[in-house]
C-alpha cells in the first residue's frame, strides 16, 4: 500500500473521531443538564418553603453569592 493512502486513512480517521467526539460530548452535556439543571433563586425559595423556612430575598441572594462562590473556589 502507498505510504500517501495510509496517511489520508489515519488524517481521516482523526477527522471522523473528533467530530464524532464532539457531538458524543455535546450530547451527554445536554443530558447532564436536563437531569441535573443549575439551582436558581427559584429553586432556592421552593426548598426553604418546604424546609418550613420564610424566604427572605436577603436570604436567597446570600445563598446564591455563597453557591457561585464555592463554585469559583472549585474551579482555581
Amino acid at each position: 500500500m502507498n505510504t500517501g493512502l495510509v496517511i489520508l486513512f489515519i488524517a481521516i480517521a482523526l477527522v471522523v473521531g473528533a467530530v464524532g467526539g464532539f457531538f458524543l460530548a455535546k450530547k451527554t452535556f445536554e443530558n447532564q443538564l436536563e437531569k441535573n439543571p443549575p439551582v436558581n433563586e427559584d429553586m432556592l425559595r421552593m426548598m426553604m418553603s418546604q424546609m418550613g423556612q420564610k424566604p427572605s430575598e436577603k436570604k436567597i441572594r446570600q445563598m446564591m453569592q455563597n453557591m457561585k462562590a464555592q463554585n469559583t473556589n472549585k474551579k482555581k
